[in-house]
C-alpha cells in the first residue's frame, strides 16, 4: 500500500472553490436553507440538539466514548484513523491531519483515534497501552500531545522502555505517572488496544495508517487534497441529512453506515493513489540558498520549515545523498513555514540573517544546526541568536531580524512559489521538477536521482553546456497553475466599504464574526493596508454560518451601528468583534453599542426584531452564487473587471500580495 504499513483536469471555478473550502476557513452549516434563516430566527429548520447525544456504537466505524477525540461531538464530518505509532506513514499522516484540524477547525472536522499496533514494530503495543493510559488518566488533551511526542521521536527498530512512557505522559499533563506505569505492568489497557484492534478487523483495516471520513475510507500517508475533497463531498451530503431532519449528532452514525456499505469488502477500490513522481514542474531556484556546483546533474528543491519534525527526518537521508552523490547533486533550500508552527519563521529569520551576514557557507552551517535532531532542541529568539552568533552573525542584528522580519521579502517570495507548486506539506521536495513530498525513505530519493542523472548526461552528450542542465531539465515542465477566478454575479451594492471608491483593487470578504478563522485573518488584511494604502478598498459581505450561535446577532449589531452612525460605527464594531478573547453575547454587544454612543432605544428595537436580516440574506445569496462554501472567503477584484481572484480561507499574506499586484496591474491597463 503506497503510503501505509500493510498488515502481514480542469475543474469549474465554482469546484475548485468547494475543493478548497475551509483552507483555514470555517465551513458552513450543512443545511438546505441559507444559515442566517437557522441561527437567531424564530423557526429554525435545525433541531435543537437533544440534551443527551445517543450512542455512536451503531455507526459504520463505532466510535467507543473512551476513544481519544478532537473536536465537537456535532462537528458533520469525523475522521477515524487507525493507526499504529511506529509506523513511519502514520508519522508522515500526522502533518496532514495537523493541516486538516488547523484549516477545518473543531466545529467542522472531529478526529477520533483508533489503536491499530502492527505485530512486527516491537514498540508499538507497549507504546498504544501507554496512550490509552494516559488518555483514561489525563483525558483527550493529554492524549494527543502523547501522541505529538511519539511520533516525534525516532521509533524504527528501537525499543521503548517505561521511562521514556513516563517522561511523554509528565510532559503531556499526566499528574500521577505513577498510576500510568502501575497500570501498564498488570496491562491495564490491555483490553482497550485489543477492542480497537478487533474494530480494525471488523472494518477491513489491512494496514496503517487508515482513516474513515464519515466512514469513507482513505489509505495511507495520503495528501491533503485528498482528505479536503471528501470532507467537502461529506459536508455536502452532512447538509443535505440535515435539511431532510436529520439531528446533527446523529449525522456522523447514519453518513458512516451509509458510506461502509457502498464500499465493497475487499478494498480493491480503496484511494491509494502513489505519488506522482514522473511530472515534471518547472520550479525557479530564484535567489535561494544553494549547496552544490551549478553544473551538478541533479538539483534538489527542498520547501521546508524549521520546526517540522519530517523536515529534520528528512535531513539524514539529505546527508546520506550528499555523501553518496558528492558534486553530481545541487542542494536549493527555500522556505515553508507552516502558519501552526510558530517558531517557524523566526527561525527562518535567523538563518537568513546569518545568509546576509556570512553567505551561503554559513546558512547551511546554521540549516544543519537548525534541522539538528537533539532533544535540548531550542528554537527561542535568545536560542536562535546565541545558535547564529556561532555561525558569524550578531546576535543583536538576529533578535531585530525576527522582531522586524527583516527578510519577510524573502520568505514570501518562498511561500508564493510554494503556493505556485501546490506545496501544501514539509517537507516537499522537487528533484530535477519531479515532486517527492514527505519524509520518504533513501530509496524513493536514489530511484529518482539515478534516473535523473541518466537524462543529464545524455544532454551533456548532445551538447547542453554544464551549467545548463537544470534549466533544460525543467524548462518543458508544468509551470505555476493561473488563480482561480470568478465571474461576478450579483454582489450587493451598498454593503460596508471602506477605502477609496476608485481604488485599484476591491477585495470582498464573505465572513463571520464569530468564525476563528476570520479572526485570525484580520493581522493579514491589516498588513495589506498597510502595503497598498488607497490603492486597495475593503468591502464586507455577511455571511454568518449556522454553527455559530452569536453569529447572525452580531452582524445584525454592527449592520445597526452603520445604520445609526454611517461605516465608521460599522468598522468600530468589527474591530471590537474581532479582538482575542471578545465576546459576541448580547450584554457585550450593548456595552459596544453604548460605547459608539448608539441611540439604545432604536438599538434594542433593531436587535430584538428582525432589522437587517434582507441585507444579511441578500449577501447569502450572493455567495451561493458564487459557490462559497466557508469563511473567510475573499474576492480580489480590480478596477472595472468583470470577475474576481477567490481566496479561501485565513491565507499568509503572500498569497494576498501576488493576487493583489496581479489585480493593480491589470487595473492599470
Amino acid at each position: 500500500m503506497p503510503g501505509s504499513t500493510a498488515i502481514g483536469s480542469k475543474v469549474t471555478a465554482a469546484a475548485a472553490i468547494l475543493i478548497a473550502a475551509c483552507g483555514g476557513s470555517t465551513a458552513r452549516s450543512p443545511s438546505n436553507a441559507p444559515a442566517v434563516a437557522q441561527v437567531g430566527s424564530a423557526s429554525p429548520s435545525v433541531s435543537p440538539p437533544p440534551s443527551a447525544a445517543p450512542p455512536e456504537d451503531s455507526a459504520g466505524v463505532p466510535i467507543a466514548p473512551d476513544d481519544p477525540t478532537w473536536g465537537r461531538r456535532a462537528a458533520p464530518v469525523t475522521i477515524v484513523e487507525f493507526a499504529d505509532f511506529q509506523c513511519p506513514y502514520c508519522a508522515q499522516a500526522e502533518s496532514t491531519v495537523a493541516r486538516i484540524r488547523d484549516m477545518y477547525g473543531p466545529d467542522v472536522v472531529r478526529i477520533v483515534w483508533k489503536n491499530c499496533p502492527l505485530p512486527f514494530h516491537q514498540s508499538a503495543r507497549p507504546l498504544a497501552e501507554a496512550a490509552a493510559g494516559v488518555h483514561a488518566l489525563a483525558g483527550d488533551a493529554a492524549f494527543w500531545s502523547f501522541a505529538g511526542a511519539a511520533f516525534a521521536a525516532p521509533l524504527q527498530g528501537v525499543t521503548l522502555d517505561k521511562e521514556q512512557y513516563a517522561g511523554w505522559a509528565k510532559q503531556a499533563g499526566v499528574k500521577d505517572v505513577d498510576a500510568l506505569l502501575a497500570g501498564l505492568k498488570t496491562d491495564e489497557w490491555a483490553t482497550k488496544v485489543d477492542a480497537d484492534l478487533a474494530e480494525a478487523r471488523a472494518v477491513g483495516v489491512q494496514g496503517t495508517p487508515a482513516f474513515f471520513v464519515n466512514g469513507v475510507r482513505l489509505v495511507g500517508a495520503q495528501p491533503f487534497d485528498t482528505f479536503r475533497a471528501v470532507i467537502d463531498q461529506q459536508l455536502t451530503a452532512a447538509r443535505a441529512k440535515v435539511a431532510a431532519g436529520e439531528a446533527l449528532e446523529r449525522v456522523y452514525a447514519v453518513l458512516s453506515k451509509e458510506n461502509v456499505a457502498a464500499q465493497p469488502p475487499d478494498h480493491e477500490d480503496d484511494d491509494e493513489k502513489p505519488q506522482d513522481t514522473k511530472t515534471v514542474f518547472n520550479v525557479p531556484v530564484g535567489t535561494s540558498p544553494v549547496r552544490g556546483p551549478a553544473t551538478a546533474l541533479v538539483t534538489i528543491i527542498e520547501f521546508a520549515d524549521y520546526q517540522c519534525g519530517f523536515c529534520i527526518h528528512a535531513e539524514e537521508v539529505m546527508k546520506e545523498l550528499r555523501a553518496d552523490y558528492g558534486d553530481k547533486l545541487r542542494f536549493v533550500f527555500r522556505n515553508e513555514p507552516l502558519p501552526f508552527h510558530d517558531r517557524a519563521e523566526p527561525a527562518a529569520e535567523a538563518a537568513l540573517e546569518v545568509r546576509a551576514a556570512k553567505g551561503d557557507a554559513a546558512f547551511w552551517a546554521m540549516h544543519d544546526a537548525l534541522l539538528d535532531d537533539s532533544p535540548n532542541r531550542d528554537l527561542g529568539d535568545d536560542a536562535l541568536a546565541h545558535l547564529a552568533e556561532t555561525f558569524g552573525a550578531k546576535p543583536d542584528k538576529v533578535r531585530a531580524a525576527i522582531g522586524k522580519h527583516t527578510h519577510a521579502a524573502d520568505i514570501d517570495a518562498d511561500e508564493e512559489t510554494a503556493d505556485d507548486f501546490q506545496v501544501d506539506a514539509t517537507p516537499h521536495f522537487f528533484i530535477n521538477g519531479r515532486r517527492l513530498v514527505g519524509s520518504q525513505p533513501k530509496p524513493a530519493f536514489v530511484a529518482i536521482i539515478d534516473e535523473e542523472i541518466a537524462k543529464a548526461q545524455a544532454l551533456l552528450a548532445a551538447g547542453t553546456k554544464p551549467t545548463g542542465i537544470y534549466d533544460a531539465m525543467v524548462k518543458s515542465g508544468v509551470g505555476a497553475p493561473e488563480p482561480v477566478s470568478v465571474d461576478l454575479k450579483d454582489l450587493p451594492l451598498g454593503d460596508p466599504a471602506k477605502g477609496p471608491a476608485g481604488a485599484k483593487v476591491t477585495i470582498h470578504e464573505f465572513a463571520d464574526f464569530e468564525c476563528p478563522y476570520c479572526q485570525r485573518a484580520e493581522p493579514t488584511l491589516k498588513q495589506v493596508a498597510a502595503r497598498f494604502g488607497d490603492k486597495v478598498r475593503f468591502v464586507w459581505h455577511d455571511l454568518p454560518l449556522a454553527i455559530h450561535d452569536d453569529a447572525v446577532p452580531a452582524a445584525r449589531a454592527a449592520r445597526e451601528a452603520r445604520a445609526q452612525r454611517g461605516d465608521a460605527a460599522f468598522w468600530t464594531l468589527h474591530d471590537r468583534f474581532f479582538v482575542p478573547g471578545a465576546r459576541l453575547d448580547r450584554a457585550s454587544l450593548d456595552e459596544g453599542a453604548r460605547a459608539l454612543k448608539l441611540d439604545m432605544t432604536k438599538w434594542a428595537a433593531a436587535l430584538d426584531g428582525d432589522a437587517h436580516m434582507p441585507e444579511l440574506q441578500a449577501d447569502q445569496a450572493a455567495a451561493d452564487a458564487l459557490g462559497f462554501q466557508g469563511t473567510p472567503t475573499f474576492l480580489v477584484v480590480p478596477a472595472h473587471a468583470k470577475a474576481g481572484y477567490v481566496v479561501v480561507g485565513a491565507q499568509r499574506y503572500a498569497k494576498f500580495r501576488k493576487l493583489i499586484d496581479r489585480a493593480v496591474s491589470e487595473a492599470g491597463r
